[in-house]
């Protein structure tokens, strides 16, 4: 009996891995992630072990992708953290808007999700960034110079890979991006 197309079955093994690895999109991944449980339970099965290949199917393939899908949704998000109720004059809310849609379209890219979380007041504002609840805070900026006068808003920024993104891809005028180092969880401890 020829077995020639086991080998070739065998070989899309590490190919679907290596794959799996270098994917930039976590969907993706996914995906690949599936089409590789699904070949190495075909494998089991054509080598005589279908106990594993029906394990190798049922939780290798589908109950570890529904998990990780789980996972990588709820991983990715951005979490901007906003002062609530603040006075937004008609022109300030054309380049708030404008700022929002900037940041949806640069995290998009990323497959990240803007998500608006609102504290009562500035101070609650910096210490929920402090305490690591929101990645960045956006707050309306008081004074306003001639030479800045299209800066509206102050964005700092804990994450520096974010803020890296930003300062690079952001082409709203309107906010002024700032990286703000918090403490270590390590040296919160010592």
């Amino acid at each position: 009996m020829n077995d020639s197309y086991l080998y070739v079955i065998i070989a899309l093994l590490p190919l679907a891995a290596s794959m799996v690895v270098s994917q930039v999109n976590p969907y993706h991944a996914l995906v690949i992630r599936g089409i590789l449980g699904a070949v190495a339970a075909m494998v089991y099965a054509v080598l005589g072990a279908p106990d594993v290949a029906l394990t190798e199917a049922l939780v290798g393939t589908m109950l570890a992708i529904t998990l990780y899908a789980i996972a990588v949704r709820s991983s990715l998000v951005m979490r901007l953290g906003l002062v609530e109720n603040e006075a937004i004059e008609t022109d300030d809310e054309h380049h708030f808007g404008q700022l929002m849609d900037d940041l949806r379209k640069i995290f998009g890219k990323r497959q990240m999700r803007l998500e608006l979380v609102p504290y009562p007041n500035t101070q609650a504002l910096q210490r929920a960034l402090m305490d690591k609840e929101v990645h960045a805070t956006c707050v309306r900026r008081e004074q306003v110079t001639s030479e800045d006068e299209k800066q509206f808003y102050h964005t700092a920024i804990r994450v520096k890979r974010i803020y890296e993104i930003m300062q690079t891809e952001l082409a709203s005028p309107a906010t002024i991006l700032s990286y703000v180092s918090t403490p270590d969880s390590r040296e919160e401890h010592k």
